[in-house]
């Protein structure tokens, strides 16, 4: 199994290169655009040779700030200027930002399918 991982003081986000999965857990408040570096450095990585799925587990993310639903967004777009990837975002009806939020993303990318548990 390669599993990479991004760790901070409340969150967790692991990609599992075998199924394509990126894993989010925690709490992501991180500032602005260059503390989300990393993990826009990760998720180009899973797009980059463009596999044919990829999955957003975000069931225990607890908590994304405004910059954080613009860097998902923004991958969405990436996602959508490739056109042969197919995003499911897996989230959970438990999490009251995520219901809104992760439908807006289905406006951005109208192929993503949105699983809320």
């Amino acid at each position: 199994m390669d599993i990479q991982e991004i760790k901070g003081q409340d969150y967790s986000i692991l990609y599992d290169r075998e199924s394509a999965t990126i894993s989010f857990q925690g709490e992501l408040s991180l500032g602005g655009p260059s503390d989300y570096a990393p993990i826009v450095e990760l998720l180009d990585e899973v797009a980059n040779p463009e596999p044919p799925k990829i999955t957003l587990d975000l069931k225990k993310l607890e908590f994304l700030n405004s910059s954080g639903i613009s860097m998902l967004s923004k991958f969405v777009i990436t996602v959508r200027k490739k056109k042969t990837i197919q995003l499911l975002v897996v989230g959970s009806n438990d999490v009251p930002w995520q219901q809104k939020s992760l439908k807006n993303l289905e406006k951005l990318l109208p192929t993503l399918k949105l699983e809320l548990e």
